[in-house]
């Protein structure tokens, strides 16, 4: 299975659980609920880095897994000085 079905199948599938959280929050006034399904959207694109510097230091290809981390590094920096 190549990393980009891999990558696509964790969205695919963060992506529906996310809306059903929210949907099932909505549907059950259940707000605690609609924020768990925000925040598994929020964190899927970061999700989706951490495979891919995974898969880049198994395959050994260093450069390509530091430029997926320097990534990485960014969205937790937005993540904390968000905050």
């Amino acid at each position: 299975m190549t990393l980009e079905t891999v990558l696509a199948r964790v969205l695919g599938i963060g992506t529906a659980i996310a809306s059903a959280l929210i949907a099932v929050g909505i549907v059950a006034g259940v707000p605690s609920l609609i924020t768990a399904g925000i925040a598994a959207i929020i964190a899927l694109p970061a999700l989706r880095v951490t495979l891919m510097v995974i898969a880049y230091v198994r395959a050994r290809d260093g450069r390509t897994a530091a430029i997926a981390l320097a990534v990485l590094a960014i969205l937790a920096l937005g993540v904390v000085v968000g905050r």
